[in-house]
């Protein structure tokens, strides 16, 4: 369980909340209008009315106690700047602060923030792959070329096993997982065999998954 300090109850701000709350984690949130803290009392451990661009406030919260600090302003970008750096400042362990656009990074970072949450080309990024072909379903981008996908099992391996088509020689990646009516086992083997309709997750560059799945 880690302790997170989230600044920012937009929208965006609550669903973080919600997530963290389904989580179990310690939440303390914060929002200079009331209205908003109020809205997510229900999900949080703590919650405090105003404003994270002043230095006294958030001395008053301790924010070198929390393990993660969010910083989830979304239409405010002077504010969400000076309350990354502000709390970098009163030294904050782990800074993650959202950006709108590109240059709302680079100002976000050379302010202190350590990482960026960048909801709307992150969502661009994943839309445009998941929808990009008929047998995708899922996908997470780990860094830079490398990702996971959740994706069909190809017609030709039904009834094949893992061993027997070699994809880690053959294609470079790794089978993580395979999905059946939504239940999903961990548990791959050389003698998994895949079966019709199944869902495989798969770990390895962009380039060689779609080399492997003809995407």
């Amino acid at each position: 369980m880690k302790s997170i300090l989230l600044i920012g109850l937009g929208r965006f701000g609550k669903n973080i909340a919600m997530k963290l709350y389904e989580q179990k984690q310690q939440v303390m949130a914060v929002d200079k209008v009331e209205e908003k803290v109020n809205a997510v009392l229900p999900y949080v451990t703590n919650a405090q009315i105003g404003d994270a661009t002043n230095p006294e406030f958030l001395v008053s919260l301790g924010v070198g106690n929390f393990d993660v600090c969010i910083v989830a302003i979304g239409m405010d970008f002077q504010s969400s700047m000076e309350t990354t750096s502000l709390l970098k400042e009163l030294g904050a362990k782990l800074v993650v602060s959202r950006a709108s656009t590109e240059v709302h990074e680079k100002f976000l970072r050379r302010n202190g923030a350590d990482e960026i949450l960048y909801p709307e080309k992150q969502l661009a990024q994943w839309a445009a792959i998941r929808y990009s072909a008929n047998h995708i379903f899922d996908y997470i981008d780990l860094n830079e070329g490398n990702a996971i996908f959740e994706i069909e099992v190809p017609k030709e391996w039904a009834g094949k096993s893992v061993g027997e088509l070699g994809i880690r020689n053959k294609y470079r990646i790794n089978i993580l997982g395979v999905k059946m009516n939504g239940k999903l086992n961990l548990n791959i083997t050389p003698d998994l065999v895949f079966e019709p309709e199944q869902r495989v997750l798969v770990l390895g560059s962009n380039k060689d998954i779609q080399k492997c799945f003809h995407i």
